[in-house]
């Protein structure tokens, strides 16, 4: 029997997740067929339920379900609870746990690029879900502070008090973007990490920056979690200005490796699904 998995979204035809999953399940010789599902509000607590027959392996989840996909899990993993959204659910015999690997697949991106952001000045650019997951896996590797600035101030407001209660010792603020003060704490930061989407490929910010480059520090490291292009206009202005940078897509890979260890209890061949991944973003000319 051949075994389903895929991503749920909308739209989802962009997604190159069918690309290096299909491809990871094929170098592990296993019967898996991954593919993208594009669900309207309304389909997808029907779906979600089609997920614990046995041809079912689970799912990734992304824009816009990961917060409302959680409420129709059976169980969450500790991260999943923490961050308060999923990426992938697993089917255990007809039991569906939710979990949220980006933030082990954020950790290791970092990681890889050899940014240690222990005891670390961060600020991260937005506080949509993103963010949410990418606040948590800082506070996890023990940033210093951490600063949440938004195009509003509230939704800022808000993801900090979020992360308060569990962030004891990381030294917590926000600030609207057009604040006076912004250009200072970006000054100010180790670490930047761009978690909106300002700089999509072929959306209405296409080659837009969001914010003023001019305002990181000589030797700060920065993260797009965009991953099309792979290499976005801040990355891009990070490189001119001699900085560390990583775009999204390791990240996006990650993510879905630890996924596919989910769902298969094997090792993800992470070498075969980068190269994948990579492969596709070439051929769509990012």
């Amino acid at each position: 029997m051949t075994l389903r998995v895929g991503v749920i979204g909308h739209p989802v035809a962009h997604s190159i997740s069918p690309r290096f999953q299909q491809a990871g399940f094929d170098a592990a010789g296993l019967d898996v067929s991954y593919e993208a599902w594009d669900l309207q509000p309304a389909e997808l607590e029907k779906f979600i339920t089609s997920l614990r027959q046995d041809d079912a392996l689970g799912a990734n989840v992304t824009i816009p379900y990961k917060e409302a996909a959680l409420r129709h899990m059976d169980g969450l993993h500790q991260t999943a609870r923490f961050v308060g959204a999923i990426n992938t659910i697993v089917n255990n015999n007809g039991h569906l746990q939710g979990y949220n690997t980006d933030v082990t697949g954020f950790q290791r991106s970092l990681s890889e690029a050899g940014f240690d952001p222990s005891g670390a000045r961060a600020v991260l650019w937005g506080a949509g879900g993103a963010a949410r997951a990418i606040a948590w896996a800082l506070i996890w590797r023990g940033v210093e502070a951490l600063t949440i600035i938004n195009r509003t101030a509230v939704r800022a407001g808000r993801l900090r008090h979020d992360l308060a209660s569990a962030s004891a010792g990381v030294q917590l603020r926000s600030m609207g973007a057009n604040e006076d003060g912004v250009p200072a704490a970006v000054q100010s930061a180790d670490l930047v990490v761009q978690c909106t989407s300002v700089g999509l490929r072929d959306s209405e910010t296409d080659g837009r920056l969001p914010f003023d480059p001019s305002w990181l520090r000589h030797d700060a490291f920065v993260a797009d979690l965009i991953a099309n292009p792979q290499e976005t206009p801040l990355v891009t202005a990070a490189f001119e200005a001699g900085l560390q940078a990583v775009g999204g897509l390791p990240m996006l890979v990650y993510q879905g490796a630890a996924a596919f260890e989910l769902w298969t209890e094997r090792e993800a061949p992470v070498d075969v699904m980068l190269a994948e991944a990579h492969a596709a973003m070439s051929e769509s000319g990012s």
